[in-house]
């Protein structure tokens, strides 16, 4: 008896007939083979958090890329004083005529007091430049951790003691106040006292600092994925047909580390972009007239009893970008584990 799911074809004369199964569409999907990169992707496209939080840190790198776009449609710029060049947007006391801030249909999300500057382009290329350095500093932080921490895991020995050693060295270090008692030394190393630093300097002091002790613990991480995967029959075998180290860390050991790699480096890029926008809320990061999140956050410190308005939309963004961030790496790292709970 044949069943429901099963035809039977019947060959040229002379040959034995051939059974077929035309199985369910459903099943059929299931037994199609998958890549690890394809199973994670269908996981993460079925949480819907995940997704929702990728378009929200998607639209804030777009915002980011296109700033200056941005900005030209829009018809003004960051660094005008709109407020001190035109009667009538501040009053007596360099706060906005207007309601809410000054925010007009001009002006979108108000004026800045005392300099009169536009609030939006402030907050977009504000958010370009905290983006681009908290950028920076994750791709130097993992690249980092990954030559040494592989290379202490895999090589052992000497190699292992002596990075072992410096990264318990500066993970004794309160990072914080390193970077705000080191900040202003690393730019006087380059510039007179006298001068003021310029802003690339700043930029590039800002990203060292932070890289300086940002690499240990994702260091330490891959060490011990390492320590535990170099005993793996793969690497045995590996080893067995001559596969040069170089060949071994590149086919073997990298792939297997993409996981805590990309989920590390997702968890760290909102935490450099609070550090960095700290650092200047501090006034040892980037200072006058460069956009910045950190320096908006320091003038609303200083101005909220008088014009709480300015506060509103830099603050709502970063708490956006910061929730969207982390929940896209806890998204990310659930996705990569096939044995999260759904």
């Amino acid at each position: 008896m044949t069943s429901s799911t099963e035809t039977t074809v019947s060959g040229p004369p002379g040959e034995p007939d051939e059974t077929t199964t035309a199985a369910d569409p459903a099943v059929a999907a299931e037994l199609v083979g998958r890549s690890p990169g394809q199973l994670m992707w269908l996981r993460f496209k079925r949480d819907r958090t995940g997704v929702i939080s990728a378009y929200v840190v998607g639209f804030f790198f777009v915002v980011a890329i296109l700033a200056p776009v941005i900005a030209k449609l829009y018809g003004k710029d960051p660094y005008t004083l709109y407020g001190q060049n035109e009667p009538g947007l501040l009053n007596d006391f360099g706060y906005p005529i207007a309601p809410n801030g000054g925010m007009s249909g001009r002006f979108w999300f108000g004026i800045e007091p005392n300099l009169g500057r536009d609030v939006f382009t402030q907050l977009i290329y504000g958010i370009r430049t905290s983006l681009g350095i908290a950028l920076a500093v994750t791709i130097a932080v993992t690249v980092t951790a990954i030559l040494l921490g592989i290379s202490a895991g895999y090589l052992g020995g000497r190699v292992d003691y002596f990075v072992g050693r410096i990264t318990d060295l500066l993970m004794a270090f309160p990072a914080q106040l390193f970077f705000v008692a080191v900040m202003p030394v690393v730019t006087a190393v380059f510039v007179s006292p006298v001068d003021e630093t310029p802003t690339y300097l700043r930029v590039v002091a800002l990203i060292t600092v932070q890289w300086f002790l940002g690499w240990m613990g994702l260091s330490r991480l891959l060490r011990g994925q390492v320590l535990s995967l170099r005993e793996r029959e793969f690497i045995e075998a590996a080893r067995v047909t001559g596969a040069s180290s170089w060949r071994i860390v590149r086919r073997e050991l990298l792939p297997n580390l993409v996981t805590p790699i990309l989920v590390q480096s997702t968890l760290m890029l909102p935490t450099f972009v609070t550090a960095e926008a700290g650092l200047s809320f501090l006034g040892v990061g980037l200072v006058e007239p460069t956009p910045d999140w950190g320096r908006m956050f320091a003038i609303g410190g200083e101005i909220y009893q008088n014009d709480l308005t300015y506060m509103f939309f830099p603050g709502i963004a970063m708490v956006i970008f910061i929730v969207a961030f982390n929940l896209l790496g806890d998204s990310v790292r659930d996705a990569f584990d096939p044995k999260a709970a759904r």
